[in-house]
């Protein structure tokens, strides 16, 4: 009965280790907006001029 306890505690750990790691990672990623069509224009006729 306790060898299964210790497992069940052990894979409640791992988990929530994981779980944890992933969530850090997540906040870390510094996301990019892609610019919008109008201002690609804007820029481009600007460059040209």
């Amino acid at each position: 009965m306790w060898i299964i306890l210790i497992i069940c505690i052990v894979i409640v750990i791992g988990v929530l280790f994981l779980s944890v790691a992933t969530l850090s990672k997540g906040y870390a990623y510094k996301h990019t907006i892609d610019p919008l069509p109008e201002e690609q224009k804007k820029e481009s006729q600007s460059v040209q001029e």
